[in-house]
């Protein structure tokens, strides 16, 4: 990787800056033990749903929490009760209110890279994310910060437009395959991928190789490349 090459370092937020599936897999494990008597495979059930809504609603906590209560409401009917989906509900709208902490190395990192523009790029619900950006306390050491429905090759162009920079002079840092690599290499950026121990079943994607992806283990080795 050439570090003189780009001007802009571009972070996801989710499962990058600070854990958010680990909170969001507590409430999917709890619709799972609610419907698993009216079905063979809760998990599948819930995927069906996401993938269903996805065009209309799109990624974020209110997404996932109204696909929630439809597939509860789907698969067990008139057999769940009002208390449960009051409860359920309840556990939803506490991802509202997640923590937001930084995962490990993340301040220490952020606090030596020097030299670039720093950007959170994230997609999902504008208040929501905002929102989490405030608690993590992260927001005093990026430049920018855009949020977007999603992350595609286009909204990585626009990316581009709006810091003015080929996409050559992009660097993207994120933990999904499928939403912060892949579109970020085909525009023609530079990526370090970065795992998280868990991923949405709607961002699973075969791994990648390519000349321009260096795969990392933890955030602190960003270092090493630039």
């Amino acid at each position: 990787m050439k570090s003189d090459k780009f001007k802009v370092i571009a972070f996801d937020a989710d499962d990058t800056l600070w854990d958010c599936q680990g909170h969001f897999e507590e409430v999917e494990q709890h619709l799972y033990s609610l419907i698993a008597p009216y079905c063979e495979n809760p998990k599948q059930e819930l995927f069906n749903t996401e993938s269903a809504n996805m065009e209309d609603l799109g990624y974020g906590c209110k997404a996932f929490s109204i696909s929630i209560i439809e597939t509860a409401l789907r698969v067990a009917g008139n057999d769940v009760s009002a208390t449960q989906l009051k409860e359920l509900l309840a556990h939803c709208k506490q991802l509202l209110h997640l923590p937001a902490t930084p995962l490990p190395g993340v301040v220490e990192t952020l606090e030596k890279i020097d030299g670039y523009r720093k950007v959170v790029f994230t997609k999902g619900e504008l208040q929501d994310q905002e929102n989490k950006l405030k608690r993590s306390g992260l927001l005093k050491y990026f430049d920018d910060v855009e949020i977007t429905s999603n992350k595609t090759q286009r909204e990585f162009l626009d990316l581009c437009e709006h810091q003015q920079i080929h996409p050559s002079e992009l660097l993207m840092v994120g933990n999904s395959l499928k939403s912060d690599i892949a579109p970020a290499l085909a525009i023609g950026a530079w990526a370090i991928h970065i795992p998280f121990h868990i991923t949405w079943q709607l961002e699973h994607f075969e791994d990648i190789d390519h000349e321009r992806l260096i795969k990392i283990e933890h955030f602190s080795e960003i270092l090493k490349y630039i």
